[in-house]
C-alpha cells in the first residue's frame, strides 16, 4: 500500500495543477509531445479475421470473441465512478485513477464522435471536456486510435445506431453494445460488424485484448494483432512501457467498467500487463486497451478530472489536456432512438408505447404481415383492406350493396341495385349482376330446400311410430290370446257340465233300444 505523505503529496500535487489548468486551458493547447502508437506505419495488421481465428488458443473454437449480457438496473444510478490512488505491486510507484462502474449500460453509454455527429468525415479532433460537455455526458473519457497528422478517425465506429467508420475487417481488439444489450470484446471480422440482425449501436476499436473470459489474453494479442517482424518491437513497447492508459471492459454482472490511469510515458502510470492484473483483481471479466499515452483522458460533468502529460504550446510550463478523436460518454438514461419511432413517449430511459404499436423502440405493429393477406395492410388501428374486401384478416368480398375500403361505403345505385365492390360504380354490371344472381339463386335454393324438407316431414319421428306399432300389436296378440282362451275354456265346460232343460241320451243307447223294440215286435 502507498504511505500516507506520498498520497497526500500526490493529491496537492494534482489538485495544484488542477488549478492553473482551470486557468490556462482556454489560452494554451497541447504540444502532442507524449505519443505512444502501437504501430510505426500505419494501424492495424494486414491478415484476415481467419487467421486470427486459426490461431487463438483452441479452447475457444472458432469463435473470436466474447459476449456478455449487459446489466439492467433501473433502480441504482446511472453510475458510480471512484478515484483511487495505490501503489503498483513489486514496485515503489503510485498510480493515480479513475474507475467507472456503468449500471444499465445499453441506455446510459454512448460512443461520440469529436465535437459532435459528423466529427470522423471532418477529420476533426476535439478536448474530451468539449465534446463531453456539449453532449450531457456525466463521465466521458478519449477512446478510439486516430491519425496524429490528419486527425482521421481509426478501426470501426458505430455512434448511436449509426455506422460511422467500417475498417474493412482491420483485426484489432474491439468493444461494442448491440441492440439488444449485450457487450461484445474480441476480434470480430467485418460480416459481424454489418451484421443487421442485431446490429450494433455502439462500436469502437482498440488495442490489445487484455482479459479474455478473466484470463490475461495479452500474449495471444500480439499475435493477432501484430504479422511484421519489424514491427513487433514496436508493439511489444508499446505493450511493456509505462504510460498513461485507457481501458473498457466488464464485470461478471454485466456493468462496464471504465478505467483510466494518469500517467506519462516511460516516466509514471501502467503497462498493459499491471493494467490487466489490477482489473483481474477487481473481478473484470473482459477488457481492451484504448488509446493511451498524451490521448489519456477522463473527465466528470465536463470538466477535466485526470492529469494530461503533454506540455502546453506556447507555455510548456503547463500541461494540456489533447485533442483526440472519438470518446465513451456517460449520460442520463435515454431511450433508442429519443423518439420511440414517433410512436411513444420515452420515460426514464424506456419508450412507453402509444396504441397499437410494441417493441422496446415501439418500431413494430401489433398487427404484423402476414395477419392481413393479400388484400389488406397492417396500421397501428388493425387491418386496412383493400376495396372490396373486409374481415378482420381482410378476407371476405364485400356484402351486396357496399363497397370500398373495408366495405364502408354503401352503394348509391338507382333502384337499391348493387355497385361493383371495388369502385361503387353503378354502370360496371357484369360481375355484380353475376354475383347477386349467384346469391339470389343460392338464397332462393336454400329457401326452397327448407320448404321442401318441411313438407316432406313426417308428424311424428320414427322412434315414435315405432313405440306405437309395437303397443298395438301388443294389445292385439293379448286379444287374439283372450279369445283363444276363453273359447278353450267354453269348449271344456260343455262336456262336463249337464243341463236340466232336456236329456241326454247317447245314440249308442238309442240305437241299442231301437234294436231290442224291433225283435219284442216280431216275436209278438
Amino acid at each position: 500500500m502507498a504511505t500516507s505523505s506520498g498520497k497526500r503529496q500526490l493529491v496537492r500535487l494534482v489538485l495544484w495543477l488542477w488549478f492553473w489548468r482551470s486557468e490556462t486551458r482556454n489560452t494554451r493547447v497541447s504540444l502532442d509531445d507524449d505519443l505512444l502508437l502501437p504501430y510505426a506505419r500505419g494501424h492495424g495488421p494486414s491478415h484476415s479475421h481467419r487467421h486470427v481465428r486459426d490461431c487463438q488458443p483452441v479452447v475457444h473454437g472458432s469463435v473470436t470473441y466474447e459476449t456478455w449480457p449487459s446489466s439492467n438496473h433501473t433502480g441504482l444510478p446511472v453510475a458510480e465512478s471512484s478515484i483511487f490512488i495505490t501503489d503498483v505491486p513489486d514496485s515503489s510507484r503510485l498510480v493515480y485513477g479513475h474507475m467507472t462502474v456503468v449500471h444499465d449500460p445499453l441506455r446510459t453509454v454512448s460512443v461520440l464522435e469529436p465535437g459532435g455527429p459528423g466529427g470522423c468525415g471532418r477529420k476533426q479532433r476535439a478536448p474530451v471536456e468539449e465534446t463531453a460537455e456539449a453532449a450531457g455526458c456525466l463521465y466521458a473519457q478519449n477512446a478510439g486510435f486516430f491519425n496524429t497528422k490528419k486527425g482521421q478517425c481509426l478501426g470501426n465506429v458505430v455512434s448511436d445506431g449509426r455506422l460511422v467508420r467500417d475498417s474493412g475487417g482491420v483485426q484489432n481488439a474491439q468493444f461494442g453494445i448491440r441492440r439488444d444489450g449485450t457487450l461484445v470484446f474480441g476480434y470480430l471480422s467485418q460480416e459481424d460488424v454489418l451484421e443487421r440482425s442485431n446490429p450494433f449501436v455502439q462500436l469502437i476499436s482498440g488495442v490489445v485484448w487484455l482479459l479474455r473470459d478473466g484470463q490475461i489474453y495479452i500474449n495471444q494479442s500480439m499475435e493477432a494483432e501484430c504479422d511484421k517482424t519489424n514491427e513487433m518491437e514496436t508493439f511489444r513497447y508499446f505493450v511493456d512501457i509505462l504510460s498513461a492508459r485507457t481501458v473498457v471492459g466488464h464485470d461478471a454482472e454485466g456493468n462496464l467498467i471504465l478505467f483510466h490511469i494518469d500517467g506519462q510515458t516511460k516516466e509514471r502510470g501502467m503497462n498493459l500487463w499491471e493494467v490487466a492484473e489490477f482489473l483481474k483483481k477487481y473481478g473484470v471479466v473482459n477488457a481492451i486497451n484504448l488509446d493511451g499515452g498524451g490521448s489519456s483522458t477522463f473527465v466528470i460533468k465536463g470538466s477535466l478530472a485526470s492529469y494530461p502529460p503533454d506540455l502546453c504550446v506556447p507555455d510548456s510550463r503547463w500541461r494540456c489536456a489533447r485533442p483526440v478523436s472519438t470518446i465513451l460518454c456517460v449520460h442520463q438514461r435515454r431511450c433508442r432512438p429519443a423518439d420511440c419511432s414517433g410512436n411513444g413517449d420515452c420515460v426514464d430511459g424506456r419508450c412507453r408505447c402509444q396504441e397499437g404499436w410494441q417493441g422496446a423502440a415501439c418500431d413494430t405493429l401489433l398487427c404484423r404481415p402476414p395477419a392481413c393477406g393479400t388484400h389488406g395492410v397492417c396500421t397501428a388501428n388493425g387491418c386496412v383492406c383493400d376495396p372490396g374486401w373486409r374481415g378482420k384478416s381482410c378476407g371476405q368480398v364485400c356484402p351486396l350493396g357496399f363497397y370500398g375500403r373495408s366495405c364502408a361505403e354503401e352503394c348509391q345505385c338507382d333502384g337499391q341495385c348493387p355497385c361493383d365492390p371495388v369502385t361503387g360504380s353503378c354502370t360496371t354490371k357484369t360481375y355484380t349482376l353475376n354475383r347477386a344472381g349467384h346469391c339470389l339463386a343460392r338464397q332462393m335454393f336454400t329457401a326452397w330446400r327448407a320448404e321442401e324438407t318441411h313438407r316432406n316431414k313426417p308428424y311424428l319421428d320414427e322412434r315414435t311410430w315405432l313405440i306405437i306399432t309395437v303397443s298395438l300389436a301388443s294389445l292385439l296378440l293379448v286379444r287374439v290370446v283372450g279369445h283363444f282362451m276363453r273359447a278353450c275354456r267354453r269348449s271344456v265346460s260343455g262336456r262336463l257340465s249337464v243341463r236340466r232343460d232336456y236329456c241326454y241320451v247317447p245314440q249308442i243307447d238309442i240305437n241299442r233300444h231301437a234294436s231290442h223294440a224291433r225283435v219284442d215286435v216280431e216275436g209278438s
